[in-house]
């Protein structure tokens, strides 16, 4: 076996340049995988261009992939050799080569790997696993919006929560695992994604242009038991509107929003004194009960059943990782209700 992964070798590289990379080694709680997909986020795009941010050169991206277990560290006892998962990269968070998803091998903690039933494949299960592990960090955390778990026998509690920017990655995966946890969902989008939203299973769906935006919402949820706000895009106006949301005196309920910013970043100026703003960041889960109720109890079960689904459905830009900088360049230009992918 031999590995390649393709690099940023300086800061605001482009393209990306493929080379020969160390085959990872599985640390004691780790699974190596075998990539055969793996799909393009804003962060990449972002972290290509702004610089600034990665500590050190050349460095391989990547957080979402789909593949085969080719290696478990010597305390994996869930997985073996040979079976079909879907992983969420840390590198990140680790700073380590081994640990991004941009490379035909890559390494992660076991508690960021669910298996992937042989009914979905590669391309559709890539879709998931940052988006996945964002919302549950936003969703679950006692830090965060604090709901129950996502079970796989839903009954409803009959309280309603909104999710900003639902037909995102991460917003498509917020839906599921809120429906999951027996909330009813309220949603925004464009007007086009409206259906996309209500496949997902959204109740009320909102156009997030229209400028009496937060006046409808309020409208449709006034006298329903409001959970909060998750806010999956998280640009000033998205959270200053979730915000006014959250903050108004009509609304009964958990005055909160989660957006998905870093906690270091700064935050709009004149929020309502009455709300809290939360961060969703997806590597927190793993030190925490959030990480092994959703990626190691429901999510490879959550498949199977339908509770869960591949969305946004996957588009594939082309195979091997030659193609990753055209996927990057297509997401940077702006997708809607797609995720970007890549085969190996």
């Amino acid at each position: 076996m031999s590995n390649k992964a393709a690099y940023l070798s300086s800061e605001k590289a482009h393209p990306f340049n493929v080379d020969d990379a160390p085959m990872p080694v599985p640390a004691t709680h780790e699974v190596v995988i075998k990539n055969h997909a793996v799909a393009i986020n804003p962060v990449d795009w972002k972290l290509q261009d702004w610089g600034g941010v990665l500590h050190s050169y050349p460095a391989i991206l990547g957080s979402d992939v789909a593949g085969e277990v080719a290696a478990v560290g010597s305390a994996v006892e869930k997985f073996k050799i040979g079976d079909r998962v879907i992983a969420d990269m840390d590198g990140l968070g680790t700073k380590k080569h081994s640990n991004a998803g941009f490379q035909l091998y890559s390494a992660t903690t076991e508690k960021l790997v669910a298996k992937l039933p042989g009914s979905v494949s590669y391309a559709d299960g890539a879709v998931l696993p940052l988006g996945l592990a964002t919302a549950a960090a936003g969703l679950f955390q006692k830090s965060t919006l604090d709901l129950p778990f996502p079970q796989l026998d839903v009954k409803s509690n009959g309280k309603t929560l909104l999710v900003w920017g639902g037909s995102s990655s991460v917003g498509s995966c917020a839906i599921q695992l809120a429906i999951a946890a027996g909330f009813e969902v309220a949603a925004t989008a464009s007007s086009k994604n409206h259906d996309y939203l209500k496949d997902l299973g959204a109740t009320h769906t909102f156009d997030q242009s229209n400028p009496n935006v937060v006046d409808e919402i309020v409208d449709v949820l006034k006298g329903k038991d409001f959970a909060g706000v998750f806010d999956a895009i998280s640009t000033f106006e998205t959270i200053t509107l979730s915000a006014q949301v959250a903050g108004s005196s009509s609304l009964e309920g958990k005055r909160f929003v989660c957006t998905v910013r870093p906690s270091w970043t700064p935050l709009p100026e004149g929020l309502p004194e009455n709300v809290k703003i939360g961060h969703a960041m997806q590597l927190d889960i793993t030190a925490n009960e959030v990480g092994k109720a959703v990626w190691g109890e429901w999510v490879t079960p959550a498949l199977q059943k339908g509770l869960l689904r591949c969305k946004p459905s996957p588009r594939v830009i082309g195979h091997g990782l030659e193609k990753i900088q055209v996927g990057v360049d297509e997401l940077r230009k702006g997708v809607s209700a797609t995720k970007l992918v890549i085969t190996l």
